[in-house]
């Protein structure tokens, strides 16, 4: 069996990863099940970017390596919101300062929202996912979701900005969607089906 290799080691992505393509003929594993202790600096100024960057990087690792008929999935993406010009946006994770601070980033898109109304809290998620195979075949996908920015954490699931997040499609938040619900509607899901219909060219 191919095995595809996530280039990530956040726990909540590889979670919904697997879930999402559960039943293909993939060993989904992620960059830690593979013994790869490798930070890929995100300096791109696009999600396109850093998902190439990222996925390449790990591809020339592992060919440097010696493996062979493997796949490395690579994913950026981020919270888009219209008041604040696009932002956070490729600086999502990083938006309060330090990496991966979901409270923190949470915090500081609350208070830079503070007093803004609801018609005008409208945002994105975006996830731009790169696929490269062993021999060097690439492809992207795009996936988005619309909805708004809570004035307050909403629930308790999910990941990064999802307790803030109302999916206009859900009427709820992503926080307090079953993962089942938001799979189907979130922008990392809809990337995902168009990646089930390119997966044939690589199998």
């Amino acid at each position: 069996m191919k095995k595809l290799i996530i280039a990530s080691n956040n726990k909540g992505k590889i979670k919904e990863i697997k879930e999402i393509l559960v039943g293909l003929p993939l060993e989904v594993v992620s960059l830690n099940d593979e013994n790869i202790n490798i930070d890929v600096v995100e300096d791109g100024i696009t999600f396109a970017e850093n998902a190439k960057k990222k996925a390449m990087e790990i591809y020339d690792y592992l060919l440097n390596r010696g493996d062979k008929d493997f796949l490395v999935m690579a994913d950026d993406s981020g919270i888009e919101v219209d008041h604040l010009n696009g932002a956070p946006g490729v600086y999502s994770a990083r938006y309060a300062g330090e990496h991966g601070d979901d409270d923190k980033n949470n915090e500081k898109l609350l208070a830079n929202l503070k007093g803004v109304r609801w018609e005008n809290r409208g945002a994105r998620f975006v996830c731009q996912l790169a696929v490269v195979d062993d021999k060097k075949m690439y492809k992207s996908v795009t996936g988005y979701v619309e909805g708004h920015i809570m004035e307050e954490i909403n629930g308790s699931d999910g990941f990064g900005y999802d307790p803030l997040f109302y999916c206009d499609e859900l009427k709820t938040s992503f926080g307090e969607a079953k993962s089942s619900e938001k799979n189907l509607v979130s922008h990392r899901g809809r990337a995902l089906v168009k990646f089930k219909i390119l997966i044939r060219e690589f199998l």
